[in-house]
């Protein structure tokens, strides 16, 4: 991980606000030489070109057409190659009585997956099963909760003795309103969990870097209460003025800038995009970074636009 990186993360004075990019697959096999031309021009923010003639095959059973079956038995679909898949019916686990019978997969390779907690509850039962569940906090849901925490804490173990001074964890626990079964039931039946988890890494002596998508912003003291170090939460869903509430000073947050006005936007909008997130949530000694994801519906002119600010505003100081 980047070394400034973690110095923001740790409230260590880093040099100047990190950034991290990322590209989607299908942006590459969408835009091909295009791409490359564009990479080319910001070697500070993409140190990786892919070999595109052979680039396809290098991809993940999710970012491939057709459907890919993980161990858990989730049938995921993709109908677009580079894109990122969904879990379709029928689920794992659609009936109450099949989470009891339901068996924890015997794989032991530290895989922890995007959507490793609760989006695992929700691919193997259903968005509107698991709803009900936490709605009438029946038995069974305790039960596939604490089946998936027991497979978790087991790639925890596995995972530690290959990870650096950081491990990073993925999970989308909000909407674009707020959390989908509340903040009192998140914290009553998920945050536990996280905070069994997050113990063994904390105990081992590393840092955790936790990426969530989604309106987070009542429950990231929770999460930080769990051992989070910082957290990685969307602009938009969340708001900047809630973001400089709770997290400045208190939090560590490396800011997924607004990606849904990524490809609508003047270079002049991004630009005060950037500045202002950064003027509002900047302080010298971090707790700040940038994050940006590109997809291919992101003209190249804008995505030059928001790397250009970045590159700009990286060095503010106040």
């Amino acid at each position: 991980m980047d070394k400034n990186l973690i110095k923001a993360m740790t409230w260590d004075y880093p040099a100047e606000i990190p950034v991290s990019v990322g590209i989607l697959p299908a942006m590459w096999l969408r835009l091909g030489e295009e791409m490359v031309y564009f990479a080319e021009q910001y070697p500070d923010f993409i140190g990786f070109i892919p070999d595109l003639e052979n680039y396809e095959a290098t991809l993940s059973g999710r970012y491939t057409e057709g459907l890919w079956t993980d161990e858990w038995g989730c049938v995921w679909e993709n109908e677009v190659k580079g894109m990122d898949s969904l879990v379709v019916a029928p689920h794992p686990v659609p009936t109450r009585e099949d989470v009891r019978r339901l068996e924890i997969p015997k794989n032991r390779d530290g895989s922890l997956p995007h959507g490793f907690m609760y989006l695992r509850l929700i691919d193997l039962r259903g968005f509107n099963e698991i709803m009900m569940d936490f709605g009438d906090e029946c038995d069974e849901l305790q039960i596939l909760i604490d089946k998936v925490l027991e497979y978790n804490l087991i790639q925890i173990d596995c995972e530690l003795p290959k990870a650096g001074e950081c491990m990073g964890f993925g999970d989308d626990l909000g909407m674009q309103n707020g959390l989908a079964m509340g903040a009192e039931k998140w914290r009553k039946y998920l945050k536990p969990c996280f905070a069994k988890m997050y113990k063994k890494v904390k105990d081992a002596g590393k840092l955790i870097y936790m990426h969530t998508d989604g309106q987070i912003y009542e429950i990231m003291p929770d999460l930080k209460e769990c051992g989070v170090d910082m957290i990685n939460p969307q602009l938009r869903a969340n708001g900047l003025g809630n973001l400089v509430r709770v997290c400045k000073g208190k939090i560590p947050i490396n800011l997924d800038l607004d990606r849904q006005i990524y490809p609508f936007a003047t270079p002049s909008e991004l630009d005060g995009m950037v500045r202002g997130c950064v003027e509002e949530l900047y302080l010298p000694e971090g707790g700040l970074g940038l994050s940006i994801e590109f997809n291919y519906d992101v003209p190249l002119e804008n995505a030059a636009a928001i790397l250009d600010a970045v590159r700009k505003y990286k060095a503010y100081k106040g």
